[in-house]
């Protein structure tokens, strides 16, 4: 099971990367809900309001993010991987996002969930 999406974005891939990965940025992007992220490999990140939490597995600034990403109602101790990609071109930012091992079942939320929750709102952050 996974979820491939890309999405462009008419901002660098810097600022993208920023809004990702800083508490404050990403909060004030998704509609204020609080968000503390780490910005270290290994360090841990919740968001929502600890509705998403884990762990990043990689950060490759302004270029990559890999994170161990777990929603709150899912059973303990599983954790998905959500890879962000973030591939510069002319006028903006490709983001491809891979999405693999969640739950069985959960593909019908978590789909539309990435336009709902991360790329419609960031769109509007970063316009």
């Amino acid at each position: 099971m996974s979820i491939h999406q890309e999405v462009t974005f008419k901002a660098s891939p810097q600022r993208i990367y920023a809004a990702l990965t800083d508490s404050r940025q990403f909060s004030s992007a998704t509609g204020g809900a609080p968000a503390e992220i780490s910005r270290e490999d290994g360090g841990v990140f919740s968001c929502f309001g600890g509705m998403i939490h884990g762990r990043n597995i990689e950060l490759v600034p302004d270029r990559r993010i890999v994170q161990a990403w777990r929603a709150k109602p899912w059973p303990e101790g599983v954790y998905s991987i959500v890879k962000f990609e973030l591939r510069g071109e002319a006028g903006g930012t490709r983001v491809v996002l891979d999405h693999t091992g969640y739950p069985e079942g959960e593909e019908a939320h978590l789909s539309p969930g990435w336009d709902t929750n991360y790329w419609t709102p960031l769109k509007k952050y970063l316009a």
